[in-house]
C-alpha cells in the first residue's frame, strides 16, 4: 500500500477532509499515513480526528504522527503539503497590518499584492529544503501542493527540483458548483473548459450537451440576481467576456481598479470585504479550542466526501482510473500566449502514466494580457527567492497591479523596507 504524508497535518480540517476522501476508496483503505506538524499540540488533535475518520470508514490505515519530517518523508509516495510558514502571527498579521500604515488596504493578501509578494518570500525557502528531503529521502514521490501563493510556489520548484509536483487548488471547481447553482443546473450536467493561471483562470466554455451557457450566465446579470458577494467577477465578465475561477474578494486585489483609498463608493458598490482574511483567521482561533474538545471528543464524526483534487489524484495513480482535473504546472507548449515555463492551470489527465497537462493553446488575448500583469510579480519574486537579490522584491512591489495603483515609487520602497524588517527572521537575508 502507498504512504502518504502529510505536511501540515495540525491544519486538522482539512486534513479531516482529505483524509476521509483518501480512506474512502477501499484501494487505499489500508494505506500508510504520515501525519508531520512542527505544532505538537495541533498534531496531536490531528493523529486523534485521522483514527476517528478510520474508524468512521471502516478502513485500516497505519498511522503515524511525528513532528520529525524527514521520518514523515522517509520512503513516501505522496507528499501531500498545506503548511502556513509564519502563521497567522506575526505572517499574516504583518502582511496586512505593515502596508495599513500606507493606505494599502487588502482583502486576502495570500496570491498576490504586496502580502502576497512577502507570504512566497518566506515560503519558498521552506519548500525547497523539503524538495531538497525528499529528492534524497522519496525521490520518486509525488508532491500535491496545495500552498499558497500558489504559482509562486510551483515555480520556484519547478526550477530548481527534480520532485514532480502538481499544485491544487479548489477554485475551478468550486466556482463551476456556485455558477451552477446561479442558473440553475445541475453542476454535473455542465461541461466546462477552464485555463489560465491560479486564481486568474477564466471558462473558455461552460455549456451542456453542447449548447452555450454563457447567456444564461450573463442573464443572471441583467435581471439583478447576482449574489452580493461576487459583484467583482460579475463585472470582469461584463468587461472581458469571460468568468474568472477565484472568488470576487480575492480578485479584487489582484487588479488595479476596484479597491482605492481615495474611492470608498467602488469598496460599497462591489461590496468588497477589505481585512477579510484577517477576520476569518481570528474566528478560527477563537473557535478552536471548542472546534479541538468537539473533534477530540465522542461528538459524531461526519465525514463527507470533498471537491478536491487530491485523493483522485492518487487513486488513479494507483488504479489507473482516468480522471481529468485541475493542476498548475510549468507551462511547458500549454498556453501559447503566456510566458515559457510560468505556473498555468489547465485540465490534466491522470492515469497510471502519471499527470498529464493539456495543450491549450492560444488565450482570448485580453485575458493573456491580464494574467501577464501577475505573471511579472510572480517571476520577479521566484527570482527574488531564487536569487536572494533584494532588488527584486522592490520590482515585484513596483509591477504589482494593486500596490502600483495606491503609491509612489518612494513609498513603494519603503514599504518594502519595512517588510522586510518586520518579517525579521522569517526571511532569508538578501543582497
Amino acid at each position: 500500500m502507498p504512504k502518504i504524508t502529510f505536511i501540515g497535518a495540525g491544519s486538522t480540517i482539512f486534513t479531516k477532509n482529505l483524509l476521509g476522501d483518501i480512506l474512502a476508496f477501499p484501494e487505499l483503505a489500508d494505506a500508510e499515513i504520515a501525519l508531520h506538524d512542527i505544532d505538537p499540540d495541533r498534531l496531536r488533535t490531528s493523529e486523534i480526528v485521522a483514527r476517528r475518520v478510520a474508524q468512521a470508514l471502516d478502513a485500516r490505515p497505519a498511522i503515524l504522527a511525528t513532528t520529525d519530517r524527514r521520518a514523515a518523508l522517509e520512503g513516501a509516495d505522496y507528499a501531500i503539503c498545506m503548511i502556513q510558514v509564519a502563521g497567522y502571527k506575526p505572517g499574516t498579521v504583518i502582511d496586512f497590518e505593515v502596508p495599513k500604515r500606507y493606505g494599502l488596504r487588502q482583502t486576502i493578501a495570500d496570491t498576490l499584492g504586496i502580502g502576497g509578494i512577502l507570504r512566497g518570500l518566506r515560503t519558498i525557502p521552506v519548500l525547497l529544503e523539503m524538495c531538497s528531503d525528499m529528492e534524497e529521502l522519496c525521490p520518486d514521490v509525488t508532491l500535491l501542493q496545495y500552498v499558497n501563493p500558489m504559482a509562486m510556489n510551483c515555480w520556484a520548484i519547478s526550477r530548481v527540483s527534480s520532485i514532480k509536483t502538481v499544485g491544487l487548488c479548489h477554485s475551478v471547481q468550486g466556482t463551476a458548483e456556485q455558477l451552477a447553482a446561479d442558473i440553475g443546473v445541475p453542476v454535473d450536467e455542465i461541461n466546462y473548459l477552464c485555463a489560465g493561471i491560479n486564481h486568474m483562470a477564466f471558462y473558455l466554455r461552460f455549456e451542456r450537451d453542447g449548447q452555450d451557457l454563457y447567456p444564461r450566465i450573463r442573464q443572471v446579470a441583467a435581471e439583478g440576481r447576482v449574489p452580493a458577494w461576487n459583484r467583482v467577477r460579475y463585472e470582469m465578465l461584463r468587461r472581458l467576456g469571460y468568468f474568472v475561477t477565484e472568488s470576487s474578494e480575492h480578485f479584487s486585489e489582484y487588479v488595479p481598479w476596484f479597491i482605492k483609498r481615495d474611492r470608498p463608493d467602488l469598496i460599497e458598490k462591489f461590496n468588497i470585504p477589505l481585512d477579510e482574511y484577517i477576520t476569518r483567521c481570528e474566528a478560527q482561533i477563537a473557535g478552536w479550542e471548542a472546534m479541538r474538545v468537539e473533534l477530540e471528543g465522542g461528538a459524531p464524526l461526519a465525514v463527507e466526501r470533498s471537491h478536491e483534487y487530491g485523493s483522485l489524484i492518487i487513486h488513479s495513480l494507483e488504479t489507473g482510473t482516468p480522471r481529468v482535473i485541475y493542476g498548475n504546472v510549468p507551462n511547458a507548449g500549454l498556453i501559447d500566449n503566456l510566458p515559457p515555463g510560468c505556473c498555468v492551470e489547465v485540465p490534466c489527465l491522470v492515469d497510471k502514466n502519471g499527470i498529464q497537462p493539456t495543450h491549450i493553446g492560444p488565450l482570448p488575448p485580453q485575458l493573456a494580457a491580464l494574467m501577464q500583469t501577475n505573471i511579472n510579480v510572480q517571476a520577479l519574486t521566484v527570482e527574488a527567492a531564487l536569487t536572494g537579490r533584494r532588488e527584486h522584491i522592490y520590482h515585484a512591489a513596483m509591477l504589482d497591479p494593486h500596490t502600483a495603483a495606491e503609491l509612489d515609487l518612494e513609498q513603494i520602497w519603503s514599504l518594502v523596507d519595512d517588510l522586510i524588517a518586520a518579517h525579521g527572521d522569517w526571511l532569508p537575508t538578501y543582497r
